[in-house]
């Protein structure tokens, strides 16, 4: 007997293939992850260590670069300009900037970037 499934017909036989290939596939796949078990049992572990957020992280140089772009008065096109960097680019480094400068707009990053040293 055909039954249709998703707009197509299946008879018992194609039904009983496919269900035979999906156990297989499960008994493979439990047979590997057994093997992997016992395999990490002997393993050393080495604990991970997540990346560190943005806000814990430093500006990069090029962030850097840009940052005193921005406060020497340039808009995102003109910083692309100067450095070979497309718009897109450019304001993916401010994100940047202002996440981990925690600054809520470019003049707020510019007076940390100022505060810490970061540009002249």
């Amino acid at each position: 007997m055909s039954v249709p499934i998703f707009g197509f017909t299946m008879d018992a036989a194609e039904r009983k293939d496919i269900l035979s290939r999906y156990l297989d596939h499960a008994r493979r796949f439990d047979e590997a992850a057994a093997r992997r078990s016992t395999q990490e049992q002997d393993a050393e572990v080495i604990p991970f260590t997540p990346p560190l957020r943005e806000l814990e992280q430093e500006p990069t140089m090029r962030e850097i670069e840009v940052l005193q772009l921005i406060s020497d008065g340039l808009v995102n096109r003109e910083i692309g300009v100067r450095l070979y960097l497309s718009e897109e680019t450019v304001k993916s480094h401010v994100r940047h900037l202002l996440a981990k400068l925690q600054a809520r707009s470019r003049a707020h990053a510019v007076a940390i970037g100022f505060r810490r040293g970061l540009i002249a």
